[in-house]
């Protein structure tokens, strides 16, 4: 609708996942780097989550573009399924005849194929999207599905592809055997203040013009707030601004447009909640993640011995960071749930514990290697 008038080729905040427009923030090169590694190592399960709308299911299509004639791929997008339902569709994609056949003629049916793939040089790929959808039962049957292998690789590579509480349920007693199966994982962050100015210059110079409309001061900081970084948030939000902004004939976006429309989006839509989202609260709430994954980050390196003196003095940022957030929000704390109240409470101590577990570089250096445990922000946030 807006495309002449801002020169551009195409619209270049739509929301379907294009990997044409796919703009390499550092988690979501991170992302595609194991996922490659992990499919052309043959690493068996892999791991990818990421919050709604965080580029999870175009990073898996840009891969697939980039997949050798080798490998023989099935997709399963429809999570909410029977047991049954599940193996058939599996199947299906992988081109097999699923018609009139039970739950164990279709096990039959697929472990022939895997062999019969596997004599022939070429390997399967499953990959499960929506997979915090599957119930505990069926993330045991995917488990199943991999019991297939030779001496030396597995005949059915796997990849669950989720939001976030994904990673809960796999963290549940009674999936270990899955959880343990897990080779290579890894969660997408959203976008930092800075990614998110160029993800925005990336999709209008993808659509045919960099320059095809000019943010005043302040105004991709805004945009940032708004949507916390998620980039399908980003392109609802600059798709509504150049729509604005053609309808004023303008091509400057200005704090006050930014603002109005923004705003709207905020309290009619409800992206994030159901009373619909809060400016001043949605940061602070992702924030707080994001110290949390950075300190887990440091406290990983620390126990292998690489936390660097930029990294020292980074975790010292993060943690009076959080003790800022933690005192700002202790009266909102005690209306939540009981973690969250057993949380403000015994923060103090867990911070003192953190400081001495990252800064005890060179005292941990001389100590014999131990078995590694949950991280202590793991542990804490559950």
């Amino acid at each position: 609708m807006y495309e002449e008038f801002f020169n551009l080729n195409v619209k270049p905040f739509e929301l379907v996942p294009d990997p044409d427009f796919l703009y390499l923030s550092r988690a979501h090169k991170k992302a595609i780097t194991y996922l490659d590694y992990g499919i052309r190592e043959k690493k068996g399960f892999i791991l990818i989550t990421g919050e709604i709308g965080s580029g999870k299911t175009t990073i898996v299509r840009d891969i697939l573009k980039r997949l050798d004639d080798k490998v023989t791929l099935s997709k399963v997008f429809n999570t909410k399924v029977s047991s049954e339902q599940l193996i058939a569709m599996i199947n299906d994609d992988f081109g097999l005849d699923v018609s009139s056949k039970d739950k164990i003629s279709l096990l039959r049916q697929l472990n022939e194929f895997l062999v019969d793939e596997y004599a022939n040089g070429r390997q399967p790929v499953l990959i499960i999207d929506e997979a915090q959808n599957l119930s505990n039962d069926l993330l045991e049957e995917v488990r199943l599905l991999s019991n297939l292998e030779t001496d030396k690789s597995k005949l059915l590579q796997i990849i669950l592809v989720g939001q976030p509480e994904l990673r809960q349920t796999l963290a549940m007693p009674e999936l270990v055997q899955l959880r343990q199966r897990i080779s290579v994982s890894c969660h997408i962050d959203h976008l930092t203040s800075e990614e998110t100015k160029e993800y925005i210059y990336h999709r209008l110079e993808t659509a045919g013009n960099r320059s095809a409309v000019d943010f005043q001061v302040g105004t991709i900081e805004f945009v940032h707030k708004f949507s916390c970084g998620i980039p399908r948030l980003i392109n609802i939000a600059c798709d509504f601004l150049m729509l604005s902004a053609f309808v004023d004939k303008t091509k400057e976006l200005t704090m006050e447009l930014v603002k109005e429309v923004v705003g709207e989006l905020a309290t009619e839509n409800r992206y994030w909640r159901d009373e619909g989202p809060k400016m001043r609260d949605i940061p602070r709430e992702m924030d707080l993640m994001e110290i949390i994954s950075r300190l887990e980050r440091l406290e990983e390196e620390a126990a292998g011995n690489i936390l660097s003196v930029a990294g020292k003095e980074e975790a010292v940022e993060h943690l009076s960071a959080l003790e800022k957030l933690i005192a700002d929000s202790s009266s909102e704390f005690q209306s939540e749930l009981s973690r969250l109240d057993y949380l403000v409470k015994t923060m103090s101590t867990e911070l003192i514990t953190i400081k001495e577990n990252t800064f005890q570089v060179e005292k941990m250096s001389c100590e014999a290697p131990q078995k590694k445990e949950k991280g202590l922000w793991s542990r804490v946030f559950g």
